[in-house]
């Protein structure tokens, strides 16, 4: 799923626009118990706890995609009828109206949710009738295309809320407060079936985590039966050191910044395309090609990109490249740069020794002391 697609559905969580038809829940404590099971008709719920259900499904589906949001394929074998897919699609089918069905969903995130506090588990269903879209964007309300039928799952962790002193009304005093057990902003969930060219997609569904760094492998894997992509972090090391070992003794300070500055510029020139930018073989190639390195380290590249990157694990351009910097950094210093003006930074032979050198203007400052550029030694 983009972005577009993401927001499309974002946008049904609200009053105006709701689809959810039915919203199911388990409270489970920390000794993997459920304690309290909830299904009712959304909109048999107060409008205050509406609103607030609705606050925990826009987040389930908010991030980075690529970081916070995962779009995930299942394999063949989980649409056999003992898989992960059909098992989703049988709870979807239901309209989770089926208390088996429910009951064994709840049981598969318990048994492989490893958390050590209590949880809530919380499961609707919505029924989108997809309005046509127009040559220029526009929604026409009174024309739909197809019914949307889908899934969101939330999994929110449940703390008591902060002591302290508080109003009593009732009594007009000043008292301790009761410590309740608050539900609180989604740490997981999943959509299901993906949203993709406005379209049902039940060979994929899109994953989120709070935690860019941290996709839980319990549930990705052993609940939904997909494969759990490289997270965000280790996708960046894996770029970096792709590029360090394919480049060995000539992955040097401008043939880098040379890359940084190439891949500037793709990013802007494919910024206005609704898919992520996905950085293949190819893609990376070509900055290869462009920053300076020869067709032995290209060669390199495409061997180690083949033992490293699979259709799974694809890496993002925003995962591996920070527009608002450009670090330079050694044992005892690091520099931070305008990424727009790497042009001020540079290496030169200084007495023999390799400098970086950095272009100074009228306005420098050190420990916060306006100084003057001119007395400054910069070897």
């Amino acid at each position: 799923m983009n972005r577009k697609e993401i927001n499309e559905i974002k946008k049904l969580f609200q009053k105006e626009t709701s689809c959810i038809s039915r919203i199911c829940g388990c409270f489970v404590d920390t000794e993997k118990n459920k304690k309290v099971e909830m299904k009712d008709a959304f909109l048999s719920l107060e409008e205050d706890s509406q609103f607030k259900y609705f606050d925990i499904f826009r987040k389930t589906m908010s991030g980075a995609i690529g970081k916070n949001l995962l779009n995930m394929e299942f394999p063949a074998e989980e649409e056999n009828s003992d898989g992960a897919q059909h098992f989703l699609r049988e709870l979807l089918q239901s309209e989770l109206k089926n208390e088996e069905l429910l009951e064994k969903f709840y049981d598969k995130i318990i048994e492989n949710y490893d958390y050590p506090d209590n949880y809530y588990i919380i499961l609707i269903h919505n029924a989108y009738d997809i309005p046509a879209i127009t040559s220029d964007r526009a929604a026409l309300s009174d024309a739909s295309e197809y019914v949307y039928s889908f899934l969101v799952c939330s999994i929110c962790p449940i703390k008591p809320s902060k002591s302290g002193l508080c109003y009593n009304a009732m009594t007009n005093r000043i008292e301790n407060s009761v410590r309740d057990m608050m539900v609180e902003s989604p740490a997981l969930g999943f959509l299901f079936p993906a949203f993709n060219d406005r379209n049902t997609d039940i060979h994929h569904l899109l994953y989120y985590s709070k935690n860019a760094r941290e996709i839980n492998e319990g549930i990705t894997e052993s609940v939904l039966g997909c494969h759990m992509p490289l997270p965000a972090k280790e996708q960046l090391v894996a770029f970096n050191e792709m590029i360090e070992d394919s480049l060995g003794r000539e992955c040097k300070f401008e043939t880098v910044k040379s890359l940084h500055n190439n891949l500037n510029d793709l990013v802007a020139e494919k910024k206005d395309e609704p898919e992520p930018l996905i950085l293949d073989k190819t893609e990376v190639r070509g900055l290869l090609a462009s920053s300076g390195a020869t067709m032995d380290h290209i060669a390199a590249f495409e061997k180690e990109y083949d033992e490293i990157i699979t259709k799974d694990t694809p890496i993002l351009a925003t995962n591996v490249y920070n527009p608002r910097k450009f670090e330079v950094k050694t044992p005892d210093i690091t520099i931070n740069v305008n990424p727009e003006r790497t042009d001020l930074i540079e290496t030169k032979m200084v007495d023999g020794i390799p400098c970086l050198v950095i272009e100074l203007n009228d306005s420098v400052s050190v420990n916060g002391i306006r100084c003057v550029a001119g007395n400054i030694n910069t070897k």
